[in-house]
């Protein structure tokens, strides 16, 4: 192990060195040595999380600072299995993107050469740190370089937008403080003394107050960096691709990573059912916003920055379930909560960066990434197409891809949790589980949305018509993030063997005890899944429906047409492409939920007739709902309306009864 960590120390340095390298070197040549050598990095990476994996049996290497002098304990360094996993994670993500890039006309622009190799460098020091401040530390680095690749000069990118790098930049302060504070009330010393290490953590767990407060500021430091939904949005338009990818990724993957380390490891099994609950409403509400916000969306980068945001509320749901099953002392349960949440956050990156990197495809080829000015892109674009319903198929669950295997973890575990409590944490297990299924449904709407206005039907603009295919090296990278996102899910229960080490870290369970070769049970009395099996019965279900169509009604006539006519009406003349306003629009496909009534035409043109004419109201702050729904539920009125927010407005609504719920169980629940 103590070559592992060799091996660890060389890759940090190299990434160093590439960044160096991005700020001497000049034109092409500096975009290839940046993104090959980050290519290979990340390849490395993945090499050191598997080797982590395979031998889990950690060993500590301590690197001293001389400034500091000898009684500082200064960076350490170690590998287990938690880390492994998400270094495995991280290379897979790094290598996909940066390879994606390497084409001419797709490398990182010159002040975005420096920060990617520092983003990776800040990431690998992050998961491998053996105490908290080096954790910190990387974490802090690896925020920094992010907000440096946004938006370098820190103007606005596009009109009426905020610049995206004020957002990133307050994050990572904001998430540094928060996580400081929370060190500091884990360690039994003053921060930077040996007590942050790992071990010293693990032995003095917090309670009381003190577990309270460490919940709330992991939570806010962990979402800080991981939750830069905006600055995203923002960048998405002007960053390249890949950098959009590795950030939606990486973030993600990061926070998941210090919620893991530090509330389920280093916090101690010790901590009470509400512990979990907490981690599990906030999983639940922020799919469900991130779902409601995927479906709304009328660009490609606003649709996938929300399906980012779901996957990682899923991945929070899991840790939160895997905590109230450990407090309940269900090792099993805890066990399947845990592996869903871990495989999850492994697919969920693979096909995240799979429909970022198909979405910046679409946008280089078409010319937008508006929803209204693209379609028809199956018949220009076909690899890519296949490519993007391979990763909405894993967004949406579908069998038998990737997303499927780890969702019907999270399910499982989500309806074995009654057995976990009372009837109070029963209640709001239910909420939980009605909101998940609710933000499930939105998502298949957004990948619907998705698929059905840039890809079917007949293209909006002349544009979109001329688009052409993917090709070089992104085409490989695509279809095989495509095979991953698909082929992954017939593999649940090698994967979790593989992942083992992290969940007897998180658990202290062994993974035999949920999952084998072929198959993964659901604990002892629950439901069993074959991945196997899925493909085979599919297949023989598509054989005999499709014998059973020719049998009864012939061979169908030929005829060719558009894939998806949409009541698109024949173009005149003057129109060799057609009238786009006689194809679903995005708004025409956005699902209003709850319904609003429509105003009678009659007040409407009265309200234009004395100058009141009807004026768009913009959809309020997200953080801002839950107070706002919770007066509209006492009785109070919503003047003025909220047009398209009442979407948000209802899922708001069901977030305050959740949190209400939540507050409830705490209070009847068991006194100690």
């Amino acid at each position: 192990m103590a070559a592992v960590l060799f091996f660890l120390l060389v890759l940090l340095a190299s990434l160093l060195v590439l960044a160096l390298a991005g700020a001497v070197l000049r034109g092409p040549a500096a975009d290839t040595a940046v993104l090959g050598g980050s290519a290979l990095a990340g390849l490395c990476c993945a090499g050191l999380g598997l080797l982590a994996l395979v031998a889990p049996d950690a060993a500590v290497v301590e690197w001293f600072l001389p400034a500091l002098g000898p009684d500082h304990p200064g960076v350490t360094l170690g590998l287990d299995g938690l880390s492994g996993w998400f270094l495995l994670i991280l290379g897979l993500l790094a290598a996909a993107t940066c390879a994606w890039a390497l084409p001419d006309g797709r490398g990182a622009a010159p002040s975005q050469r420096v920060p990617l190799p520092l983003f990776l460098g800040g990431a690998v020091l992050c998961l491998a740190g053996a105490d908290g401040l080096t954790l910190l530390l990387g974490l802090q680095g690896a925020a920094l370089a992010a907000w440096a690749m946004l938006a370098p000069d820190g103007e606005a990118t596009r009109p009426g937008d905020a610049a995206p790098a004020r957002p990133a930049l307050l994050a990572a302060l904001l998430g540094g403080a928060c996580l400081l504070a929370a060190l500091a009330l884990l360690g039994a010393g003053p921060p930077g003394a040996a007590s942050m290490r790992f071990a010293a953590l693990r032995a003095a767990p917090p309670e009381g107050w003190r577990a309270a407060a460490v919940l709330g500021l992991v939570l806010l430091g962990a979402g800080a960096p991981a939750g830069l939904l905006r600055a995203r949005r923002g960048a998405a338009g002007t960053a390249p691709g890949h950098v959009a990818a590795l950030l939606a990724g990486g973030t993600a993957a990061l926070g998941a990573y210090v919620v893991a380390r530090l509330l389920l490891d280093l916090a101690g099994p010790a901590q009470p059912a509400w512990w979990g609950l907490c981690l599990s409403v906030l999983g639940a509400a922020v799919a469900l916003l991130g779902a409601q916000r995927a479906q709304a969306a009328v660009e490609l980068d606003g649709l996938v920055a929300g399906t980012a945001a779901v996957q990682a509320g899923l991945v929070v749901l899991g840790f939160g379930l895997a905590a109230v099953f450990r407090a309940a002392d269900l090792g099993p349960l805890a066990a399947l909560a845990a592996g869903a949440a871990l495989l999850h956050a492994l697919h969920a990156a693979l096909f995240l960066a799979l429909l970022f990197l198909c979405t910046a495809e679409v946008a280089a080829a078409a010319g937008s990434r508006a929803l209204d000015r693209l379609g028809g892109l199956v018949a220009g674009m076909p690899a890519v197409a296949a490519c993007t319903a391979a990763g909405a198929a894993a967004a949406c669950f579908l069998p038998p891809s990737a997303g499927f295997a780890s969702g019907w973890l999270l399910l499982q575990a989500t309806l074995a949790a009654w057995r976990a409590g009372d009837v109070a944490l029963q209640l709001v297990v239910a909420g939980v589980l009605a909101a998940v299924a609710l933000a499930a449904s939105l998502t298949a709407v957004a990948m619907l949305r998705l698929l059905g206005l840039a890809f079917l039907g007949r293209p909006r603009h002349p544009r979109t018509a001329g688009a052409a295919d993917a090709a070089g090296p992104a085409r490989p990278v695509l279809a095989g993030l495509a095979a991953l996102s698909l082929g992954l899910g017939l593999l649940p229960g090698p994967l979790l063997l593989l992942a083992g080490p992290a969940l007897g870290r998180l658990t202290g369970t062994a993974a035999a005890e949920v999952a084998g070769p072929l198959l993964v049970q659901a604990g002892g009395e629950g439901g069993r899944l074959l991945p196997l099996a899925v493909p085979l019965l599919l297949a023989a279900a598509t054989g005999a429906l499709v014998w059973v169509t020719r049998a009864r009604g012939g061979a169908p006539p030929a005829a060719r047409g558009p894939a998806w006519e949409g009541g698109f009406m024949a173009p005149p003349p003057h129109l060799p492409f057609g009238d786009p306003a006689t194809q679903p629009g995005a708004a025409g496909l956005t699902l209003d939920w709850p319904p609003q009534r429509a105003r009678p035409a009659a007040a409407v043109a009265a309200a234009e007739a004395h100058g009141r004419p009807e004026r768009a109201v913009p959809a309020p702050d997200t953080l801002r709902e839950p107070a706002r729904a919770l007066l509209l539920a006492l009785g109070g009125r919503w003047r003025g309306g909220l047009g398209e927010g009442s979407a948000r407005r209802g899922l708001a609504l069901l977030l305050g009864m959740l949190l209400a719920a939540l507050v409830l169980a705490t209070w009847l629940g068991p006194r100690p």
